[in-house]
């Protein structure tokens, strides 16, 4: 039986290809979310974003522990550490988002649009050498 290309490419990409699914799937969660909330909410949106990056980042945690880097550690540990490199991604967002709407004089939601790939290598590297690690 032989190999396709695609099955090639998923044997020594699956862990990056899964990452950009479950990346994906969490970025029009967490925009999504954050659009809601900015739409229902009597909230600055910088108050919404704080929110919706909470739940964004809850929700991104399990899919890379269970669906990309399948894991069996610690749940706790893994998820304070996750949160370490979600969370200083985060934080670089919400400065940047401000920095963008208020400088540029763009909406929140188009700002949001722009910040969101700025984040996604840095997030990548950060979860698998340090919140999915094995070995510690």
């Amino acid at each position: 039986m032989s190999v396709t290309p695609l099955q090639e490419m998923l044997n020594q990409h699956g862990e990056k290809v899964r990452y950009l699914a479950v990346g994906g799937w969490n970025t029009v969660f967490g925009y999504g979310v954050f659009a809601l909330l900015f739409m229902v909410l009597p909230l600055h949106y910088m108050a919404v974003a704080v929110v919706a990056n909470i739940l964004a980042i809850t929700n991104a945690y399990l899919g890379y522990k269970f669906l990309v880097f399948r894991t069996r550690g610690n749940c706790l540990r893994e998820y304070l550490r996750f949160y370490v490199v979600y969370g200083s991604s985060a934080l670089f967002a919400l400065a940047l988002l401000p920095a963008l709407v208020n400088l540029f004089h763009i909406s929140p939601l188009l700002a949001q649009a722009f910040v969101v790939p700025a984040t996604v290598a840095f997030s990548y590297l950060g979860h698998k050498h340090y919140s999915f690690r094995t070995g510690y």
